[in-house]
């Protein structure tokens, strides 16, 4: 650990002079310890605030390796801009380490070894994942590149999401200088400190409240790629074009001159248990969905039941909607759902009742009239006639295998064998056309015949014997 801190001392060309710092980093040194990670840190702090890492900016080589180094950075507000992870497998890393030992380039020996080496990735694997997942969590700084490609082309993609993220960083502080909102996209602000400086509009898009009147909430967008900062505080917009007209002009979305306030009463979403826990409070609109019947021209055909998996709370109500569209389109308009009267005529009651107690013909509605009519609609759109077989029959086999092939209580397997069954029958069905057509009085040799007619020929005459399908 202290062997990258030098070199990263050396690299940049910064002397540390002599300290209560230098004299316990050397103390530890010549007792043969391993620095404390808290040393480690306080001397790359050091190191930082030289006029050179000032201007010029800094490359930390294989540190932080574990959590506990990362909230020690963390603590000294030391975050890096861009973090690059490069991926290779443990056979190229031994590979390479192998031809590093013996390359006659090596001025110093190093702890390259084989199992200096297992050891080292072994602590790579175990402390990576925690470490990747708090950047990626808090900062969105996390980029990863595979080892194994040409070192020209990971020094150009290197530079890529460099110059790419400082242009970010330039730009953010080029509007923040002329008093222009600036998007914070890639400056690594965490999700506490963005919520503890939104603005009056929270976490709803300002511009969406302004040019359409729409409550759209974006605490869900995590990355902060649609947000901007705009006098000191933050502003979530929904997506790129909102973002767009606000970098353009933000005064007018904000307060004073913004045309719509954020509403007192916001509605949102509640869970099944959050309504049983609200008994005996009732869904208004008698549980219609209030979005599908304005959306719907307040027609009576519009009224549907609302879902008790899709119910909102706004102004101490209770709404229920048909399906999460609707339920998103009164999340963005709830005023202009829930005021709308209940129509006088309604929809009768649904009451369950019990198939079983049913007439004959109301039981057969309910139960395989839907199944029937698919398979007769099928066999009159076909019209099977099996060879050697009356039509009679021919219909009621097409049925049967129709209603074993689309059984919804078979098992696929089932099902798929009678698939192919009912293949092979209208095949069967097609060869008396097939015969018809090709086949006149006069007599064909076999070089005038189609090439399959034979095959087919006998096919038909082989049924003879076997005149019903096997089940």
């Amino acid at each position: 650990k202290f062997r990258k801190a030098v070199v990263s001392t050396q690299s940049t060309g910064v002397q540390i002079p002599a300290s209560s710092l230098t004299k316990e980093m050397e103390s530890h040194l010549r007792a043969g310890v391993t620095l404390p990670d808290a040393l480690v840190v306080e001397a790359i702090e050091k190191i930082m605030l030289s006029q050179q890492c000032q201007t010029r900016g800094y490359v930390l080589d294989g540190f932080p390796n574990t959590i506990e180094q990362v909230k020690l950075l963390t603590e000294l507000s030391i975050i890096p801009v861009q973090i690059i992870e490069l991926t290779l497998s443990n056979k190229d890393v031994h590979w390479r380490g192998t031809a590093d030992r013996h390359s006659p380039d090596k001025t110093l020996p190093l702890h390259d070894s084989a199992p200096i080496l297992d050891v080292k990735l072994s602590s790579y694997k175990r402390n990576i994942n925690v470490v990747r997942a708090h950047y990626e969590k808090e900062h969105r700084n996390w980029s990863t590149l595979e080892a194994n490609r040409s070192k020209w082309l990971l020094n150009e993609q290197c530079a890529e999401y460099i110059n790419k993220q400082l242009l970010m960083v330039q730009t953010y502080l080029q509007r923040r200088s002329t008093g222009m909102a600036a998007s914070i996209y890639g400056l690594c602000v965490t999700p506490n400190e963005c919520s503890s400086r939104l603005g009056e509009f929270s976490h709803y898009c300002p511009v969406s409240l302004a040019t359409r009147y729409e409550l759209i909430d974006c605490s869900e967008e995590s990355t902060l790629k649609y947000t901007a900062e705009y006098r000191a505080r933050y502003y979530k917009m929904a997506g790129q074009t909102e973002l767009d007209l606000f970098l353009e002009n933000a005064e007018k979305f904000v307060a004073p001159a913004a045309p719509n306030r954020l509403p007192e009463n916001l509605p949102r979403c509640v869970s099944k248990a959050e309504v049983k826990q609200m008994f005996p409070k009732e869904l208004s609109f008698r549980g219609y969905c209030p979005v599908t019947y304005v959306l719907g021209n307040k027609r009576y055909e519009a009224l549907t039941p609302g879902s008790k998996d899709h119910v909102a709370l706004f102004a101490d109500e209770l709404f229920s909607m048909r399906d999460e569209t609707a339920l998103e389109v009164f999340l963005r308009q709830p005023w202009r759902f829930s005021e709308i009267p209940l129509p006088a005529k309604l929809p009768p009651a649904k009451i369950s009742q019990d198939v079983n107690t049913l007439p004959m013909l109301g039981y057969m509605e309910q139960s395989v009239a839907k199944a029937l009519i698919e398979a007769m609609t099928s066999c009159s759109d076909f019209k099977p006639k099996y060879p050697y077989v009356n039509a009679h029959k021919s219909a009621l086999l097409y049925v049967a295998y129709h209603l074993k092939a689309h059984n919804p209580k078979a098992t696929e397997y089932s099902r798929e064998k009678y698939r192919k069954k009912l293949e092979k029958y209208k095949q069967h069905c097609q060869l008396i056309k097939y015969l018809g057509d090709n086949m006149n009085r006069r007599y064909r040799p076999d070089s005038e015949r189609p090439i399959d007619f034979n095959y087919k020929m006998d096919e038909f005459l082989a049924l003879k014997n076997h005149p019903l399908p096997s089940s």
